[in-house]
C-alpha cells in the first residue's frame, strides 16, 4: 500500500518512527527520493481510490485551498486534506517554515547533513550483526570516511554490542550534533537507544592533543632505548644521549610543543629531579630545544618507569604517553607520568603538604595560600582526570574542586597567571576569578628568578567555555533568521561604528532576532570592566600600579604594530600563489590596502593619550572565559604562549582586551556562517545553500553583540584612570587594538590553519571599510544604525508585502 500512502499516516503520524524512517532512507545504498509533502508530515485521501489519495494539493499555507491555488475550492482537480489530524492549516510549509523544530528543518538539516559525506551516495555497505535483533547497525565506506549507522526498529529502549575491533583505536563521532564517544576498543561497543532512535558515527582518529586513550600512533613505533630501567642509566651520561636522540619525536606529538613549525637542531635534557613518593618514584625533566630559526626554549615532563603489565597497559590504553620502550627482560616504559592517577594524587598532596625536592641544579618548591581549605581526613581522596581542553599545558582535574595547571613550557620568571591569580584572590570583591589555591616553582642553586612550573586552583564543576556557549546561540540566532522574512540591516563595522552604537538604543530587530545573548554579552562587558578595575585598584603595588602612556611608549607600540603588519603581509604575499581561489582576491584587496593600515597605526602618534596603562589579562577571548549558566568566569591569565614571560607581564591598555573581545565575537559568528562551506564540521551550524542569505545577518549580530558588550564596559568603567578622556582618543586606540588583533589571527591563521584563513581577511577588510557605507538595507519600521539617515527610496519593488518591510536605501 505504501505506493498510495504517505509516510506520516503509514506509521500514524508518530515523529520519532518517521524520523527513524527517513534516517534510513538517506543512510542506505541508493538515491533517496521523497514525494511531495513527505517532508512535512502531509497526510492523504485514502477514499478516492487508486493512487489519487496522494495527489492532493500541496499545503504551502493556511490560506484558501491550502495556498495552492486561489480558484473556486470546487474547481479543484482532487480536494484537498481536511482530515483533522493532518488538516491544511495545522500541516503546513508556512507554519513549519517559522519553526526551527518542525519536520520541515529537521529533513533541511538531514539532507545537508547526507550530501556533506560521500559514504552515503558512493559508499559500500556491511552490515553488522549485534544479538539483539532489534537493532540493525551497518557501516558505509568510501575512500576515508567510514560512517557506523545504528538504528532501534523496536518502540521500547535497547542496546546492543556491536563488534568493532577492525576501528580499535577510532573514536565515533555523532554527525548531528559532533559529539564524540568513547573510543573503541578490543571489547565490544555498548550502545544504547532511545525508542525508535537512530545513530550516525564517524569513526575517526583520535587528536593528537588527546594524550589519555587510544591514539593513531602504533605502539610498534615507539623507540627502545639500550639502557636498563635505572633512572642513573637513563637520565645521566651516556644513557641519557640516547634519549634526547628521541625526544623530538616525541615533543612534536603533543600539540602542547610550540616548536611544531621550527626546525629543531638539539635537544637537551638539563635537569632530572627526582620525586619519590609512597607510591611511586618520578622525575621533573627540564628540557631545552633549540632551534636553527629561533630562541630555545623549555619544557618540563614528569618522567616515570612502568613495568610488566603497566607498561602493556600504557602501551596500549596511553601510547602517545610513552616516552620509549627500555631494553631487558622485562616489558619496560619510560613515560609522562601525568597519566598515571597514582602521581597525580601524589602531586596534590606534595602541593598541599608544600614538600621540597632536590636536584643537582636546582629544587622544585611547593606553597599553598590562604584560599586552599586543609583536606578533610574523612572524605576519600579526590580522584584525578586530565582535562582534554587545554592545548598549551596539561590541566589534572580532582574531583569537582580543584584543578592543578601544569606549565609545559617555562622560563625564569613568575607565570602572570600565578601572579595576577595571587593578587585577584585578595580581592573579595572579584568572585568571577578561580581562587589561587597552590603552586609549584623550580629555583636554581644559583641566583636567578625562579620558574613557574604549574598552578593549583579552585574549579568551577559543570560549566562550559564561553565559546561554545555562543557558537550554540549563533546556532539558535540562524535557525530564528532562516524562519523570518524580515530583512536585516547591513551595518559599517569600523570601530566607530561600534563606539556610535554603543551610545544607541539596541534596534528592534536586534533585539528580537539575537535574542537572550544580548544580555549575557552585557553581563560579559561588565565583568570584564570589573576585572580591568580590580587590575588597577592598587596604585602602591608596582607589579600593579596603573602608568601612564608616555610619548616614549606610543611611539613603541606604533613600531610594533607597524613591524608585525609588515611580517605578516609579506608572509601573505608568498604564500599568495598557494591559496585557495576564493581567497586570493581579498588577500590582493587587503595588500593594495597596506598604506591604509599604516595610516590607521600613525594615529597613535599624532596624538598625545590621557589614559593610564595596567595589568591585562593577555589573551582575552570566548575560550578563556567560562559560561557558569548566569555568570562568567576568567581563567587563564598567563597571555600569549607565544611571548615570552617578559612580554607578557607589560602592562598595556585594558583595550587591548577588549579589542580581542570584540575580534572572538566576530571569529564566533563567522565561523558558524561559514562552517559547512570550508569543511569545519565540528562546527556547522549553517547549510551552505544558506551562507549567502545569512551574511547581512551575521553582521548585524556581530555589530550589536559587541555594542552591547562595549556599552556595558564603557558604563562599568566610565571614571576609571585607564580609559581616555576624550573620544577620539578611544577610537584611536579601539581602531589601533582592533586591527592589531586581526593582523596577529591573519597571522596565526597563515601558518597554523590556513582554511581558517578568511576569518580575519575579512574581518580586516570590514575594519577597513568607509565610515559610510555605500547602500544600506534596512526595515523602515526600526531605527537605522550607525546614524545613517533614511533618504528617498531609488526603486520600489512590485511586491505584495507591507511597504515597511523591505525597502531599499542608497546613501551618497
Amino acid at each position: 500500500v505504501g505506493i498510495r500512502r504517505r509516510l506520516a499516516p503509514l506509521l500514524d503520524n508518530n515523529r520519532r518512527r518517521i524520523e527513524l524512517m527517513n534516517g534510513l532512507l538517506f543512510s542506505l545504498p541508493g538515491t533517496p527520493v521523497m514525494y511531495y509533502g513527505d517532508e512535512i508530515g502531509m497526510g492523504d485521501n485514502i477514499y478516492l481510490g487508486d493512487r489519487n489519495g496522494v495527489r492532493t494539493p500541496m499545503q504551502w499555507s493556511s490560506d484558501r485551498n491550502a495556498g495552492f491555488s486561489r480558484a473556486n475550492p470546487q474547481k479543484l482537480y482532487l480536494p484537498i486534506i481536511i482530515d483533522p489530524e493532518y488538516h491544511y492549516e495545522a500541516i503546513n510549509v508556512d507554519a513549519q517554515q517559522n519553526n526551527p523544530s518542525s519536520l520541515l528543518w529537521w529533513m533541511k538539516r538531514l539532507i545537508a547533513l547526507r550530501k556533506r559525506y560521500q559514504a552515503f551516495g558512493r559508499g559500500t555497505i556491511e552490515f553488522l550483526a549485534p544479538q539483539n535483533h532489534k537493532v540493525l547497525a551497518f557501516l558505509r565506506r568510501f575512500e576515508n570516511e567510514q560512517i557506523l549507522v545504528v538504528a532501534n526498529l523496536s518502540r521500547f529502549s535497547q542496546y546492543a554490542e556491536l563488534n568493532l575491533a577492525p576501528f580499535e583505536g577510532l573514536t565515533p563521532v555523532e554527525l548531528f550534533g559532533r559529539t564524540q564517544f568513547p573510543s573503541i576498543g578490543k571489547q565490544p561497543y555498548l550502545l544504547t537507544l532511545a525508542p525508535h532512535s537512530f545513530y550516525w558515527f564517524a569513526l575517526e582518529p583520535v587528536r593528537v592533543s588527546e594524550m589519555v586513550g587510544p591514539a593513531a600512533a602504533p605502539a610498534t613505533e615507539v623507540p627502545v632505548l639500550a639502557a636498563a630501567p635505572r633512572w642513573d642509566e637513563i637520565l645521566e651520561d651516556p644513557g641519557k644521549l640516547s634519549l634526547e636522540l628521541h625526544l623530538p619525536r616525541y615533543l612534536r606529538e603533543h600539540r602542547w610543543f610550540g616548536g611544531q613549525a621550527r626546525h629543531i637542531r638539539a635537544v637537551d635534557l638539563i635537569e632530572a629531579i627526582p620525586m619519590r613518593f609512597e607510591s611511586m618514584t618520578a622525575h621533573w625533566a627540564l628540557i631545552r630545544v633549540d632551534y636553527l630559526d629561533a630562541d630555545p626554549e623549555t619544557y618540563v615532563v614528569p618522567l616515570a618507569i612502568a613495568t610488566g603489565e603497566q607498561a602493556e597497559r600504557l602501551l596500549s590504553e596511553s601510547p602517545l604517553a610513552v616516552v620509549a620502550r627500555l631494553s631487558g627482560e622485562t616489558p619496560s616504559v619510560l613515560y609522562d607520568a601525568v597519566v598515571e592517577p597514582a602521581f597525580c594524587k601524589a602531586l596534590l598532596e606534595a602541593v598541599r603538604s608544600e614538600q621540597s625536592f632536590s636536584g643537582q641544579s636546582g629544587e622544585v618548591l611547593s606553597f599553598v595560600t590562604p584560599a586552599l581549605q586543609p583536606a578533610d581526613p574523612a572524605q576519600a581522596p579526590l580522584e584525578p582526570s586530565i582535562s582534554k581542553a587545554e592545548q598549551s599545558n596539561t590541566s589534572i582535574i580532582f574531583g569537582d574542586q580543584m584543578i592543578l595547571k601544569l606549565f609545559r613550557k617555562t622560563e625564569e620568571g613568575i607565570n602572570p597567571d600565578l601572579e595576577i591569580g595571587r593578587f585577584l584572590t585578595g580581592k573579595r570583591s572579584l568572585t568571577n576569578v578561580p581562587p589561587l589555591l597552590g603552586a609549584l616553582e623550580y629555583r636554581r642553586w644559583r641566583r636567578g628568578e625562579p620558574m613557574t612550573l604549574g598552578i593549583l586552583q579552585g574549579f568551577f564543576p559543570g560549566v562550559e567555555d564561553a565559546w561554545r556557549y555562543t557558537l550554540d546561540a549563533v546556532g539558535q540566532f540562524f535557525e530564528r533568521v532562516l524562519t523570518t522574512s524580515t530583512q536585516p540591516a547591513r551595518v559599517s563595522l569600523s570601530i566607530d561604528t561600534l563606539l556610535e552604537a554603543a551610545d544607541r538604543d539596541l534596534p528592534p530587530l536586534a533585539s528580537e532576532m539575537v535574542g537572550a545573548y544580548l544580555d549575557s554579552a552585557h553581563r560579559l562587558g561588565q565583568r570584564t570592566a570589573e576585572l580591568h578595575l580590580a587590575l588597577a585598584s592598587e596604585p602602591d603595588d608596582p607589579a600593579f600600579a596603573p602608568e601612564p602612556f608616555t610619548s616614549h611608549y606610543q611611539r613603541s607600540l606604533y613600531q610594533s604594530m607597524r613591524s608585525r603588519t609588515i611580517r605578516s603581509l609579506v608572509d601573505l604575499t608568498q604564500r599568495l600563489p598557494r591559496l585557495p581561489d576564493e581567497l586570493q582576491d581579498d588577500a590582493r584587496l587587503l595588500l593594495s590596502r597596506e598604506d591604509e593600515l599604516f595610516q590607521r597605526f600613525h594615529a597613535l602618534l599624532n596624538h598625545r593619550i590621557s589614559a593610564m596603562r595596567i595589568r591585562c589579562h593577555g589573551d582575552y577571548h570566548l575560550a578563556q572565559v567560562l559560561h557558569t549558566g548566569k555568570d562568567f568566569v576568567f581563567i587563564d591569565f598567563e597571555g600569549e604562549t607565544r611571548r615570552s614571560l617578559s612580554e607578557r607581564r607589560i602592562k598595556h591598555s585594558p583595550l587591548s582586551d577588549v579589542a580581542s573581545m570584540l575580534r572572538s565575537f566576530h571569529y564566533a559568528v563567522y565561523t558558524a556562517l561559514d562552517s559547512s562551506a570550508s569543511g569545519h564540521a565540528a562546527q556547522a551550524t549553517v547549510r551552505p545553500e544558506d551562507a549567502a542569505q545569512l551574511e547581512p545577518w551575521a553582521r548585524l549580530w556581530y555589530v550589536w553583540v559587541s555594542a552591547t558588550f562595549l556599552k556595558a564596559y564603557l558604563e562599568g568603567t566610565r571614571d576609571a584612570v585607564f580609559l581616555p578622556r576624550s573620544r577620539d582618543e578611544l577610537r584611536i586606540l579601539c581602531d589601533a587594538f582592533l586591527l592589531q588583533k586581526a593582523i596577529y589571527e591573519l597571522n596565526s591563521e597563515l601558518h597554523q590553519r590556513p582554511e581558517w584563513l578568511h576569518i580575519p581577511l575579512r574581518g580586516l577588510l570590514q575594519l577597513l571599510e568607509p565610515r559610510i557605507e555605500k547602500s544600506v538595507v534596512a526595515p523602515i519600521s526600526s531605527n537605522l544604525p550607525c546614524g545613517v539617515t533614511a533618504l528617498e527610496p531609488t526603486h520600489r519593488f512590485q511586491t505584495d508585502l507591507r511597504m515597511e518591510s523591505l525597502t531599499t536605501l542608497e546613501v551618497t
